[in-house]
């Protein structure tokens, strides 16, 4: 099962975590299952860049993105090299080190 080491964030994340995530299922969805609140307005359909994050290790280890979550990513806050869409990142064998971006493109969070 492949391990996904979460960089600290202030708010969502204040220590940092590590967590277990199923081969082949989301790192949204793995996100949200640790109780790490990553924003996901579409609802994980990839309409939104919300669920920005940054793979800072293991990135070589996906699939590249496709053109739907290209196309978001443009939208997404503080892109670099290593955004990708949490809802589009499905886990493959290796462990992946993400960092949350500090701020996101939705204007209201919800709580």
């Amino acid at each position: 099962m492949p391990r996904v080491q979460v960089l600290p964030h202030p708010e969502l994340c204040p220590a940092g975590q590590t967590l277990d995530v199923k081969r082949g299922a989301s790192l949204c969805d793995g996100l949200l299952r640790s109780g790490i609140a990553l924003e996901h307005a579409c609802e994980m359909v990839a309409a939104c860049a919300t669920c920005h994050v940054y793979v800072r290790e293991g990135g070589a280890s996906l699939a590249p993105p496709d053109d739907d979550e290209s196309d978001q990513l443009d939208q997404a806050w503080g892109l670099d090299a290593q955004s990708r869409l949490a809802c589009c990142v499905k886990l493959r064998d290796a462990d992946l080190t993400i960092e949350l971006p500090r701020h996101t493109r939705n204007l209201a969070r919800e709580r």
